[in-house]
């Protein structure tokens, strides 16, 4: 792969001030979904009320890539409380989400910026503090790999940017 920029996950503390920081219900239902499922912004703009399997707590997916061509890949996503509760209240009263790719970033600008974080806060940014979350909690590489709908290993292997100090704590425990 040619150029590959350094995604910037967010600290904890970080985490915790931009879930904080939302005011609205339409912000809320951006940044904690994305926060707690790893979705890409085009994914999450595409959900419908047909996406939801609500006995199983969970989101289907019909994202990027896949055998027969654009958006024929499937995957399912399990939603936290906070997410199925958001989810369940928006769908009550709408059938897709109604907030398109473009907004979603402004949102997630705008609540980083209440929040006073620092860095550069995107969608994206928030999908790989999902994927950094999950190693954080113990999901395995390959389950990530499912649940973030990435082709190849190597893709995922992307976002595990440990710090030093992540790897070492890391061997402490297990070793």
């Amino acid at each position: 792969m040619a150029y590959q920029y350094k995604r910037e996950p967010l600290s904890d503390d970080e985490t915790n001030a931009l879930a904080n920081a939302c005011e609205s219900f339409e912000e809320k239902l951006v940044v904690w979904t994305l926060l707690d499922t790893g979705l890409r912004v085009s994914e999450f703009a595409a959900l419908t009320k047909d996406n939801v399997q609500w006995q199983e707590r969970r989101l289907v997916i019909h994202g990027k890539g896949g055998p027969y061509g654009k958006r024929s890949k499937r995957r399912v996503i399990p939603m936290t409380e906070r997410v199925r509760g958001l989810i369940e209240y928006h769908f009550a009263e709408h059938n897709e989400i109604g907030i398109s790719g473009r907004t979603m970033q402004r949102i997630v600008k705008r609540v980083a910026n209440r929040a006073g974080i620092a860095k550069p806060v995107t969608p994206h940014v928030l999908r790989h503090t999902f994927a950094v979350n999950c190693i954080k909690k113990g999901v395995s590489t390959r389950a990530l790999q499912t649940l973030l709908g990435h082709d190849r290993l190597t893709t995922t292997e992307i976002y595990l940017n440990l710090s030093p100090e992540d790897a070492i704590r890391e061997f402490l425990e297990k070793w």
